[in-house]
């Protein structure tokens, strides 16, 4: 079936799977870099910073890709990226290190990136039907998480002590991923679906403004927000506290060998096995929960969620570390399918783009609050952030119960069903 997929879909799948195995390989750890140069307080400014362009850029490039087309936007951001990653080698050299320098690139990589995403999830369905979307997702999906296992794994060996070495890896994969984008990503923009022209700021309100007077559709992106924010801790804060935690770890394996880890290892062992999880369980854990209401489900992968990452927050067992992984990655495999199904079922269907896009929030508020983590995390301690952890799942549940709960008031009983069954 991949073979039978548009080209365009085939070729970004591949160049998601080669970008986001590089990508795993540095930006896990990037909250380690930073506090390494500065503090946490400062690492988490500037990662707040960085996310923030990201959103704005991604709003902005959204509506680009309506008015000049979706492989320009991509090559464009393409482009950015490649020369970025090539000045992240000058700047981290044996010769020369500036983490100013290294923020600045990481920046204008953001940009690129809000360039590119938009551009690209537009393209996916442009060139798809409704027929193969479900399976395009299901292969993005599953590739997305093999490549960040991968690149985990490699970057949580190899990040302190071959950091300039793995930058040279990602500029040179970021030459082959230019290429592939300029090689075989066709344009699929036409005319006839530009609505509008106005390039200026006035012009991206004016796209999204009918999309925020939803009431239901914002109380629900509000929840995701929280179950983001939660997700993102791997990064921030548990990236931390396991770096300085755990020094000088001695894993023993039986009576025969023993396996040395450090914090950052630690994170790359626990991230890959979340990865390792979502791979092989992905479609047994998707039959189960087609047979089941898809809201209750959802509310449940909330709670398994954030209790697997609460526990994270302050657990310094490895073997403990261990299990809330394993719950928290079960927790993932059952609210990613239902909040999908739920979401296509809540929005309208006329402006499915523009909800979408705005979708996207989820994931630059997830990571900017994430970050926020770090200035406040020293002064309520890791027990502390195990609670605000909790404290997010609870607003995810609740706000999610508001958004649906409105939404079937303003719908007739068989739509109201629609949402609760996603049939």
């Amino acid at each position: 079936m991949f073979r039978a997929l548009h080209p365009n879909i085939r070729t970004r799948i591949i160049i998601n799977f080669l970008s986001k195995i590089i990508a795993s390989m540095i930006f896990p750890f990037l909250a380690i870099y930073f506090t390494r140069y500065f503090n946490a307080s400062i690492a988490g400014v500037l990662l707040m910073a960085n996310i923030a362009i990201s959103f704005f850029a991604g709003l902005y490039g959204g509506h680009l890709a309506d008015i000049f087309g979706r492989r320009r936007l991509m090559l464009i951001g393409e482009c950015i990226i490649m020369f970025s990653y090539l000045g992240l080698v000058l700047v981290n050299s044996p010769f020369f290190i500036s983490p100013v320098l290294t923020f600045i690139c990481l920046f204008l990589i953001s940009i690129a990136n809000g360039f590119i995403n938009p551009a690209a999830d537009a393209m996916l369905i442009d060139v798809s039907t409704p027929e193969s979307r479900s399976f395009m997702y299901s292969v993005s999906y599953w590739a997305n998480n093999l490549s960040s296992m991968i690149g985990i794994i490699i970057g949580g060996w190899f990040f302190t002590t071959h950091f300039f070495e793995l930058l040279i890896v990602l500029f040179s994969v970021s030459i082959i991923t230019t290429s592939l984008t300029f090689r075989f990503i066709t344009e699929t923009y036409t005319k006839s679906t530009a609505k509008h022209s106005d390039v200026s700021v006035k012009g991206v309100f004016a796209t999204y403004g009918k999309v925020i007077v939803d009431k239901s559709f914002l109380l629900f992106t509000l929840s995701g927000v929280f179950v983001m924010t939660t997700e993102f801790q791997r990064n921030n804060f548990i990236s931390v506290r396991l770096a300085e935690e755990f020094q000088n770890l001695t894993i023993q394996i039986g009576h025969l060998f023993s396996i040395q880890m450090d914090g950052v290892k630690v994170l790359s062992f626990i991230a890959a096995l979340n990865m390792l999880c979502i791979v092989l369980f992905t479609a047994p854990v998707a039959k189960w929960v087609m047979r089941h209401r898809n809201e209750p489900v959802m509310y449940i992968g909330f709670s398994l969620f954030t209790i697997g990452f609460a526990l994270s927050a302050f657990l310094s067992t490895m073997w403990l570390l261990v299990f809330a992984t394993l719950l928290l990655s079960l927790g993932e495999l059952l609210y990613v399918p239902t909040r999908q199904t739920i979401l296509a079922a809540i929005i309208d269907d006329t402006k499915r783009g523009a909800y979408m896009a705005f979708n996207g929030i989820i994931f630059q508020m997830g990571k900017l609050l994430g970050a926020a983590s770090l200035l406040f995390s020293p002064l309520i301690g890791k027990y502390g952030m195990g609670v605000f952890i909790l404290l997010c799942g609870v607003l995810a549940c609740i706000f999610g119960k508001f958004a649906l709960s409105k939404k079937q008031a303003l719908l007739g009983k068989n739509e109201a069903n629609l949402i609760k069954s996603g049939d």
